[in-house]
């Protein structure tokens, strides 16, 4: 069997779950264990492939795990990511209430059956594969209620990320793979411009295609985005259907 990597989140230690993460393993999954901590979670997020999510029996008791575990769902649920989520049936329809972002993950009841764990996993892996054959986009636009509208538009066609400054853009970038980055010209801080001279300043992503998206569209604008030779430029007002045609003429100019 291939090599598929899971990150196995524990809200607390436990031996269920080391014979759990022991059981992939055998099964040949490479799986690693981390604490529910955020930044443990974002740090494996480059080589993750499916989550599982294994809940303390009364999670809803401690605010600080419920804390971290609404940052991990928000996290999954911009990134496109799927996670198993093994909990109390008792408490499911209240974690729900206080965790929405958990309701598009997978549920399964605690005690959890090693075997149709492993079937579940291996129907989150195949539908996770097919997914990630969609070309990818990470959208760095310090407007996230446009950037939200812009991953609409394309969702089903492109796997969209987005993160909201250019420094953020730089770390993801280290750990994440792209075909393409849309990004803002005008941001605080580090503008668009500033961004690209980094990307094209590292080997590691220099390769990367920039398209700008600028809601500035006079002739002197122009001439001053493309001055810097990204791969195009796309005006804000641009509609979804204008969007989809021009970044799909994109992708099949990369493959002539």
């Amino acid at each position: 069997m291939v090599e598929e990597c899971i990150t196995i989140i524990r809200t607390q230690e436990s031996m269920v779950v080391r014979g759990i993460a022991k059981k992939l393993q055998e099964e040949g999954f490479a799986t690693e264990l981390v604490d529910d901590d955020p930044d443990n979670v974002l740090s494996q997020w480059g080589h993750t492939t499916l989550f599982i999510c294994y809940l303390a029996e009364r999670i809803l008791d401690n605010r600080v795990a419920v804390r971290n575990l609404e940052r991990i769902a928000e996290m999954l649920r911009e990134r496109g990511k799927k996670a198993i989520v093994i909990g109390e049936e008792t408490f499911r329809e209240d974690l729900y209430n206080a965790i929405p972002a958990l309701r598009s993950q997978i549920w399964m009841k605690r005690p959890v059956e090693i075997g149709i764990l492993v079937m579940t996993v291996n129907k989150a892996l195949k539908e996770a594969t097919m997914g990630s054959s969609r070309k990818k986009i990470l959208l760095v636009d310090d407007d996230p209620a446009y950037a939200k509208i812009i991953r609409e538009w394309l969702k089903g066609i492109y796997h969209v990320d987005i993160v909201t400054a250019g420094m953020q853009a730089i770390t993801y970038l280290v750990q994440n793979a792209v075909d393409l980055i849309l990004l803002d010209y005008e941001m605080p801080i580090v503008d668009g411009p500033q961004v690209l001279q980094m990307l094209r300043s590292e080997p590691m992503t220099a390769g990367i295609p920039v398209i700008f998206l600028t809601g500035i569209g006079t002739k002197e604008s122009v001439a001053r985005v493309m001055a810097l030779k990204p791969q195009g430029y796309i005006l804000k007002t641009t509609t979804r259907d204008e969007l989809i045609e021009k970044l799909s003429a994109f992708f099949a100019r990369q493959h002539t």
